[in-house]
């Protein structure tokens, strides 16, 4: 499995959207994994604790599989299912090998 480089692009003040691509993945889990490191990363650099995951499209071709995911991100605990905690998950991601931004 191979992590290229993410592209970001700032929507809004707390609005993110990343561009991340895994060649051969074991799962979309390893997809999903890698879009939230970024994220939680994205979050960490610009000041704030935590994001929140808000959707993801993906697309696959011959094994290189890439997820364009919008996340927002805030200085406080966001509502919503899929919320992350940025220093936990970027702690998570250098123990799992899974790069950040």
């Amino acid at each position: 499995m191979v992590y290229r480089p993410v592209e970001t692009r700032k929507l809004d003040e707390d609005l993110v959207q990343l561009f991340v691509t895994v060649e051969h993945p074991k799962g979309l889990a390893d997809i999903e994994a890698f879009a939230d490191c970024a994220a939680a990363q994205y979050a960490l650099i610009r000041g704030y604790g935590f994001a929140r995951h808000l959707r993801t499209n993906l697309q696959e071709k011959g094994g290189v599989w890439t997820a364009d995911a919008v996340y927002t991100i805030s200085p406080a605990l966001p509502q919503g299912l899929r919320t992350i905690d940025a220093k936990t998950v970027v702690a998570a991601c250098q123990e799992h090998g899974i790069p950040t931004v």
